[in-house]
């Protein structure tokens, strides 16, 4: 059976072979056990890298904390360590969990980190055809195994109801779009007020105070 990791196939037996049994766990729908898997493939992958640089390193914390440590800090490197900090959180979590979460989403993500780590492995650990790191993951190839009839239908099925559903969305967006378009743009109409007199009630007072003033000044001006 093909699977997405069968590159590994002449690079690591053993590698292989855990991760493949993680595809077929997922392909039966038996999803807890997938993420257990990939956190037994992170570990092993990561007992591999450190090599003769693990020492006294026993559990999976201390050789991650080792091969942190030994880091040079590119970005290959930081990609690598991160997938494999999360296999191993996810897979302890299930290991320690008092109930079956079932949880097909967290199962794929754990496969798809693997599948990264196991491509990051290949290239930079064990010098393998850098074409590796063209390789995609496949989902499709993943359900539609031919173990389960079921899965495979339902995701096919699955498949043609969101491209129906993406396809339609596209043509309501481009109606909308095109409706858009053609509407005119609204004018701003403003309303013209009459201008105000500038003469105000005040100012008439106060002309009429002034001309009694004045009047006053030259009458007293006249009389002396």
């Amino acid at each position: 059976m093909t699977t997405n990791f069968d590159f590994l196939k002449t690079i690591d037996k053993n590698l292989y072979e855990i991760i493949s049994d993680a595809e077929m766990l997922y392909r039966d729908e038996y999803y807890d056990q997938c993420v257990s898997q990939t956190r037994k493939f992170a570990e092993n992958i990561c007992k591999n890298v450190l090599g003769s640089k693990r020492t006294t390193e026993e559990t999976f914390d201390q050789m991650l904390a080792t091969l942190k440590d030994n880091s040079q800090g590119s970005e290959q490197e930081k990609e690598f360590i991160d997938d494999l900090y999360f296999l191993k959180k996810c897979g302890n979590q299930t290991i320690h969990s008092s109930s079956v979460k079932k949880d097909g989403l967290n199962a794929l993500e754990c496969l798809q980190r693997a599948f990264e780590a196991a491509i990051n492995y290949s290239v930079y650990t064990k010098k393998a055809s850098k074409k590796n790191l063209d390789l995609h993951f496949d989902i499709e190839l993943l359900a539609t195994g031919k173990k389960n009839k079921k899965l495979a239908k339902e995701y096919l099925k699955a498949k043609e109801q969101l491209n129906s559903q993406t396809s339609t969305k596209q043509k309501i967006s481009t109606k909308t779009t095109s409706k858009k378009s053609t509407k005119k743009p609204q004018q701003t109409v403003m309303k013209s007020y009459p201008k105000k007199s500038k003469i105000t009630p005040y100012w008439i007072v106060v002309g009429i105070f002034s001309l009694i003033a004045f009047c006053l000044v030259m009458f007293l001006l006249i009389v002396k």
